[in-house]
């Protein structure tokens, strides 16, 4: 959402070319939200939404945990004032190097998702803690995660079993529902899986003692989205179904619902044009695509709200697109975007929701245009 604070600083400082403003109180009241829907969890704030060093600092001093994909952003988040003990080396996929550097930071939670990768733990974390990922269906988010990550439930059994004989704490079970996740249920069914994995495992005197229910937790685009509190609440009805009085040690990786919408983009019309003289369908051309930030426009998965100062104008549908000189640089083609008609080269638009994954996807200089700008408020 554009929030006054970020109206204030675009007309006040009038930053030269796209850029993204971030506005921290936004964040702060999503971690409170978060808080207090699942005030038994365990908050791992997903660095890669946003790994800038103002949100970190700010999330670092209000407690927050953090999720981390690589030793870069365990240095981060160190940095930012984390202590190790709230630091989870997220990433199933890890260089051997990296997870012993990590544990030479104090980093002791490790993500796998099979035995290979519990042998690199084994060898360069030893007694470290270990969590396994099992693999969900991803029905109903708006941007699925593929089979890149997790295991079946029933291999999870034998990765964890294989933690334990290494010596390694088998700590617990990890997944992730997918992310935009709109459906409030979806962690009911991950939950079965998990406690499949505990009950499997208790019956060889290994006991299961962490959830790690990651993210999926969404920000609203074009469409109303649940609470917090409505999340909260279908959570934990799922947790006391399939655990009962006996509920594990919990934790939420929010990436997406804690900065999306606290991020806003200003952009600028370059062009507007048609294909053919009797082509009634616009192309609208921006100074930001999909290399500049908008990655997640990819298949047209998420689509953000976009404002402009014709919004009172009438408006028509329009094929919208990125400056670069590649042709996958369109942002809506299949579903054209509905812009006023009005709207012309130089006008600067706000594209709303893109505090979470926009400047860690923007490239360093394909065509030579700049990554994208970032001013923290």
């Amino acid at each position: 959402m554009t929030t006054e604070r970020i109206i204030d600083f675009l007309n006040t400082r009038r930053p030269d070319g796209p850029c993204l403003v971030v506005d921290l109180d936004v964040v702060r009241d999503n971690f409170t939200a978060f808080k207090r829907a699942l005030p038994q969890s365990a908050i791992y704030y997903a660095v890669k939404a946003n790994p800038a060093p103002e949100i970190l600092r700010m999330l670092a001093s209000m407690g927050s945990n953090f999720d981390a994909a690589s030793v870069t952003e365990v240095e981060m988040a160190l940095e930012a004032g984390a202590t190790p003990d709230r630091i989870s080396f997220g990433n199933t996929i890890k260089k051997e190097r990296d997870v012993a550097r990590a544990h030479a930071l104090g980093v002791s939670m490790f993500a796998v998702d099979c035995v290979e990768e519990v042998e690199k733990i084994a060898r360069s974390a030893p007694g470290s803690q270990v969590f396994c990922r099992v693999l969900t269906d991803g029905e109903g988010a708006e941007w699925p995660l593929s089979r890149k990550f997790g295991c079946a439930p029933s291999m999870a059994v034998d990765v964890l079993r294989h933690s334990h004989a290494l010596g390694l704490e088998a700590h617990g079970v990890s997944f992730h529902v997918g992310s935009q996740q709109t459906q409030l249920n979806a962690w009911d069914r991950a939950l079965k899986d998990a406690r499949g994995v505990f009950d499997a495992l208790a019956g060889e005197g290994i006991i299961l003692k962490m959830v790690n229910m990651g993210g999926g937790f969404p920000t609203r685009y074009l469409k109303d989205i649940p609470t917090a509190e409505a999340y909260g609440q279908a959570i934990f009805q799922a947790l006391s179904k399939h655990f009962g009085n006996n509920l594990p040690h919990t934790i939420i990786e929010p990436g997406r619902g804690m900065v999306g919408n606290a991020g806003v983009i200003k952009a600028e019309v370059v062009l507007v044009s048609r294909k053919a003289d009797n082509d009634n369908l616009r192309w609208v051309y921006l100074d930001i695509g999909k290399f500049g930030g908008l990655a997640e426009t990819m298949d047209e998965a998420i689509r953000y709200p976009i404002r402009t100062s014709r919004d009172n104008d009438a408006f028509e549908p329009c094929v919208l697109a990125g400056p670069t000189c590649d042709s996958a640089d369109v942002l809506y083609e299949k579903k054209p975007y509905p812009l006023p008609i009005s709207l012309t080269i130089g006008d600067e638009v706000l594209i709303e929701g893109t505090g979470a994954y926009t400047t860690t996807y923007s490239s360093v200089a394909f065509n030579g245009f700049e990554p994208l700008k970032s001013y923290v408020i």
